[in-house]
């Protein structure tokens, strides 16, 4: 079965081997992050709407299940953000009836949070990770170019106010863009916010792959070290680099399929590609090769390496 709403399984740096599961259409988000790995949002916007329908991605979680061995982790995230699907509650709802054992998992830009009814969603996810880039809005809007009518000082209400409803896992995840949210003025406005916020882990990311605006680097270690020492927080922490996983070989065996699906989402070297699928670099270059002269996908050359992504003609 071809999976529309479902990609990896993949070896995520906080949550083990992940199935992802997709509730928009590619680009569909409240925000334009400038870090965005998957591309400038094409539909900005603020509505809620079942974009991808419930019973596609009940039918697709169904037949996953019952051919695939057990992921760590089941993670609504991918090319956009997942709240906005109106339905993503009644997929919770459906997996934590289906497979009770698997934790759920959402990755979230917060900005929906200050409607109750969002809230309430996703109030039967094990872990959320939400986002928080900024506490000011001149830095909101330069990093995280939002929707109109967003406001930093309402995404952060939002967040405290999950925080008293939710019983779950929150970690707060910044990501640390050198020269625009790691002055000593923003951190220490982003201290405060936390602390109301509450989040029981707080999580510094940076670039791993290549942003929307393709002049931004990466934080060195010592830039966001220089954070913790900021922040002064017990539980924040540098998310680490992927650790090596096991094979995946028992989860997907439609090697090609999964290599389209996973950089349909993200652009990915074949060193991505070899530790998302547990193949050999040597094997995936064979498929890469294949699909590339097929022109389903393209290279695009950055600091990091050679990055693949679907071509305009697959798209």
């Amino acid at each position: 079965m071809q999976y529309n709403t479902l990609f990896g399984p993949v070896p995520s740096r906080r949550l083990g081997i992940s199935l992802g599961v997709d509730l928009v259409p590619m680009k569909t988000c409240t925000l334009n992050c400038i870090y965005c790995e998957c591309g400038k949002t094409s539909h900005l916007t603020l509505e809620r709407k079942e974009y991808v329908s419930f019973e596609a991605v009940k039918k697709e979680l169904t037949h996953y299940l019952a051919h695939h061995a057990r992921p760590d982790y089941i993670t609504f995230s991918g090319s956009g953000e997942p709240t906005l699907n109106s339905k993503i509650g009644d997929v919770i709802c459906f997996l934590k009836d289906r497979v009770p054992d698997v934790p759920v998992a959402v990755l979230t830009n917060s900005t929906l949070f200050s409607q109750k009814q969002v809230r309430s969603d996703i109030k039967n996810a094990l872990v959320v990770i939400p986002s928080l880039d900024a506490a000011t809005e001149k830095i909101f809007n330069k990093i995280n170019r939002p929707s109109p009518h967003l406001h930093v000082d309402k995404i952060i209400d939002g967040l405290i106010r999950f925080r008293k409803e939710y019983n779950g896992k929150i970690w707060l995840e910044v990501f640390i863009i050198p020269g625009m949210n790691d002055t000593i003025t923003e951190l220490n406005a982003l201290k405060l916010v936390i602390g109301k916020i509450k989040p029981d882990q707080v999580h510094l990311n940076t670039l791993d792959r290549p942003g929307s605006v393709s002049t931004l680097r990466a934080a060195t270690r010592e830039e966001l070290e220089h954070v913790l020492d900021v922040f002064q927080m017990e539980n924040a922490a540098i998310v680490a680099d992927p650790p090596e996983h096991k094979a995946l070989f028992a989860y997907r065996k439609d090697t090609a399929a999964a290599i389209l699906g996973t950089i349909a989402r993200r652009p990915c070297t074949s060193k991505d590609l070899s530790e998302i699928l547990g193949l050999q670099v040597k094997e995936v270059d064979t498929y890469l090769k294949s699909l590339e002269a097929d022109e389903k996908i393209k290279v695009i050359k950055q600091k990091r390496g050679l990055f693949y992504q679907l071509s305009k003609k697959y798209l």
